[in-house]
């Protein structure tokens, strides 16, 4: 089957052909989860490098996987974004100490060089808060703020309840905004902003 037909078909039946000798299978499953699991390891990690290797490890344990997958038990993403954050947590605790000032700043050269420092400022400045945040509620933070998952997808990443993410997000949404409200003036933010 052709790459672009692959493109149709769900993460699930991608990862059961790749089990079955699909090369095809593994290319398409790689590009569409690739770019999630990256951003998720970026946002957790404040590093783009261990990042790519947070990814790559998470996407090799996903192929070893592949073969005693059991369909409907949980979803390939749900599956993979519990690896990586786990993956990040367990880096994390072996690099405690590191300066929050050592994370690299998103570039992005789409608008101007004044917006773009702003932009990256506030992006550093929110990447720094994140990284003050206790890891459980930076991860679910991180899940349903900025990856956009619902909180039962959550809750299955986390194994933890439905409640329990909504309070942990809650919290560290709390927190955030403490840590942020003292860099309102120095990122450019007004009252309305």
């Amino acid at each position: 089957m052709p790459l672009d037909a692959m493109n149709d078909l769900d993460d699930e039946t991608l990862l059961a052909r790749y089990a079955a000798g699909s090369a095809e299978a593994a290319r398409a499953l790689t590009l569409r989860l690739t770019p999630r699991v990256y951003a998720h390891a970026v946002r957790m990690l404040g590093d783009r490098a261990e990042a790519e290797d947070v990814t790559q490890e998470a996407l090799m344990r996903l192929w070893r996987q592949a073969p005693g997958w059991r369909a409907g038990e949980a979803k390939v993403t749900t599956w993979l974004y519990r690896v990586t954050a786990n993956l990040c947590i367990d880096r994390q605790r072996r690099r405690r100490g590191v300066p929050l000032d050592d994370a690299p700043e998103i570039a992005d050269d789409a608008i101007s060089a004044e917006a773009r420092l702003q932009q990256d400022a506030r992006a550093a400045a929110l990447q720094a808060a994140l990284l003050q945040l206790p890891d459980r509620q930076r991860q679910a933070v991180v899940l349903r703020h900025i990856e956009g998952l619902a909180n039962p997808e959550i809750a299955q990443i986390m194994d933890i309840g439905p409640r329990a993410v909504e309070s942990l997000t809650a919290r560290g949404k709390r927190a955030l905004e403490a840590i942020l409200l003292t860099a309102r003036a120095e990122l450019g933010l007004s009252d309305d902003a």
